[in-house]
């Protein structure tokens, strides 16, 4: 069994966003837990970054000891609409090298506690596909519930998928 090594839970910086993708873009090109099918360009990531400020839409990372991003997750606005400012959507996503290790747990309790301290979001949605068993369980034991299944929604790899809506509440 491979040694896990230990992680940091940080504030991402324009130097991690090489580790970002090469993480994100595996799941663009060969899997489900994203509904994107191209990889973004160098610009459209910088500006991907741009948008997660940690006062409003937090971006952070699970850095190992040498710098190697093994997983990250962010808060993205739910909607453009002003009303909405207090939801904003979850995204986690750990290496695959990394899966199994309390990774993605880390990142979204620290994520969520940022959110409540420093962000006037006070609504956190998720939107794993209902393939994602993962997701949905690490969702589930972090207090979100299921608000509803949009059903045939997404498809990718040629094959449609359902996509289930969980939703948790911040503060009191």
């Amino acid at each position: 069994m491979e040694r896990a090594e230990p992680v940091t839970i940080r504030l991402a910086t324009p130097a991690d966003v090489a580790g970002i993708f090469a993480i994100y873009d595996h799941e663009v090109l060969h899997g489900t837990a994203t509904a994107q099918t191209v990889p973004f360009t160098p610009d459209e990531r910088e500006a991907w970054f741009a948008r997660h400020a940690p006062d409003l839409h937090p971006l952070v990372v699970a850095s190992e000891a040498d710098g190697f991003v093994a997983g990250w997750a962010g808060l993205s606005p739910w909607s453009p609409r002003q009303a909405y400012r207090r939801a904003a959507e979850s995204s986690v996503y750990v290496h695959r090298a990394r899966h199994g290790r309390g990774i993605g747990r880390a990142l979204m309790v620290d994520l969520l506690a940022r959110a409540l301290r420093d962000t006037p979001v006070r609504l956190v949605i998720a939107r794993p596909t209902e393939d994602n068993a993962a997701s949905i369980r690490l969702h589930e034991a972090l207090g979100f519930q299921t608000v509803g299944v949009l059903r045939n929604v997404m498809e990718k790899f040629g094959e449609l998928r359902h996509v289930r809506i969980l939703s948790r509440e911040l503060g009191d």
